[in-house]
């Protein structure tokens, strides 16, 4: 990739240099009042309803530049991809140096004049849910996670079910209650069966967990009866954000036979701010694991579809300091995006713009790459002791658990920031 610097004062090591330029939906009291488009460099946000009152800027690529100002990043996706491409790079020749187009200037000059600056301090801004959703979808994806919630919950020498390694395991879950990262969730009630007791009984969950995930974000959608290859998913397949997939174990366990997760999963998500697209993420690109017995000739791919991306998870306990217990990374997932949406879709299931599709969680092999407090403590056998001297084997009231993620080679550093919650009582 080429070197490239910009104009806008970027912190070392930060996840948004120009190389990166994720969208986001913000709003500002003074400047942008209305929730909008923009885009995060640096410490800044690119106000780009600002930006689309300068058509020079845009004269060569042809959409309407109304979609910055809309609520939602869905207007802007149903561009389709060569209008992607085209701002993502209109934007670095704006942010770079020695650029010949003048938005630092018009930035400088509106600052002094106090008027609409382009650029937006982030810590003024509020941020929101970047989509509007419509569908969501969980896959189950890593290998080393589904052995391991197999080894836990049935036979150790038979974890993966038949049909594993045959296709993309997945469930369809909840959009309405998927939030962006810093909005607080209750701890979720429902049933569950004790061990020693005869019947079941409702309380609030005993082992509420996270699931460190990636979401990827659909841009393109399809007719009904129509299917996306693996050779055309990436045409249909806009960014992607963080995932944390809160799960109540207990719950889900008593609930989960014979049609899967419901209320153990429906009751949150939360996804970080701002997506990042595949453009930015192409230099990180890496083989996916190699998959046997061979997969049905729909499900097979060329090309990398797995990206090298660092994942650490933090629990930060009430009054407390924050604590690492994960460190993974995207690129042990057994099946890919573009064999996910092949899947999701060779039905005729019909995808639209703003669907989610989650990776399922993604653990390593090592016990420290574990996605999930149910495998990080063995299904709460070995309780992992905090700074403060206190154990979790799951999440207790109080606790704020982050997630954070980001790409690195060459000395480029492209990032997603983090997405967190704080987990209060039932209500």
């Amino acid at each position: 990739m080429l070197p490239l610097s910009s104009w806008v004062e970027v912190p070392e090591n930060s996840d948004f240099s120009i190389y990166n330029l994720p969208y986001g939906i913000y709003s500002h009291a003074k400047y942008s009042p209305a929730p909008s488009v923009g885009v995060r460099i640096g410490n800044f946000v690119l106000n780009l309803q600002q930006c689309a009152k300068h058509p020079d800027f845009w004269a060569d690529i042809a959409f309407d530049t109304s979609v910055f100002a809309q609520k939602s990043l869905n207007a802007f996706m149903a561009c389709g991809r060569p209008v992607w491409r085209a701002v993502r790079e209109r934007l670095t020749d704006l942010l770079r140096h020695n650029t010949s187009y003048t938005l630092r200037h018009l930035h400088e000059h509106a600052v002094s004049v106090g008027q609409s600056p382009y650029l937006i301090p982030v810590e003024e801004v509020q941020m929101y849910l970047p989509i509007e959703i419509g569908d969501y979808t969980d896959f189950y994806s890593s290998i080393e996670h589904a052995t391991n919630v197999g080894t836990m919950f049935r036979d150790p020498a038979n974890a993966l079910l038949p049909n594993w390694k045959h296709l993309p395991v997945a469930y369809h879950g909840r959009a309405s209650s998927i939030v962006v990262s810093g909005v607080d969730i209750h701890r979720p009630k429902g049933q569950i069966k004790p061990a020693d007791a005869p019947a079941p009984i409702f309380t609030p969950t005993r082992m509420l967990d996270f699931e460190l995930e990636m979401a990827f974000i659909v841009g393109k959608e399809t007719a009904l009866g129509q299917s996306v290859s693996t050779a055309e998913a990436h045409d249909y397949i806009f960014g992607f954000t963080l995932f944390n997939d809160w799960s109540a174990r207990d719950i889900q366990t008593w609930e989960y036979v014979p049609l899967g997760p419901f209320l153990a999963k429906n009751f949150a998500s939360s996804m970080s701010a701002w997506v990042v697209t595949l453009d930015a993420l192409e230099p990180f690109k890496v083989d996916s694991p190699a998959q046997n017995p061979e997969v049905l000739p729909y499900l097979q791919y060329s090309g990398q579809y797995n990206y090298d991306i660092q994942l650490e998870v933090f629990l930060k306990p009430e009054g407390g300091q924050e604590q690492q217990i994960c460190s993974s990374n995207f690129k042990y997932m057994y099946w890919n995006i573009a064999q996910q949406l092949a899947h999701h879709t060779v039905n005729g299931c019909n995808i639209r713009v703003g669907d989610v599709c989650a990776s399922g969680t993604i653990s390593g092999k090592e016990t420290n790459s574990y996605g999930s407090l149910l495998e990080l403590t063995w299904k709460g056998t070995n309780p992992i002791r905090m700074v403060d001297g206190s154990e979790r084997t799951f999440i207790l009231d109080g606790d704020v658990v982050i997630v954070r993620g980001f790409a690195f080679k060459n000395n480029v550093r492209v990032g997603f920031g983090e997405v967190y919650a704080k987990v209060l009582p039932a209500l």
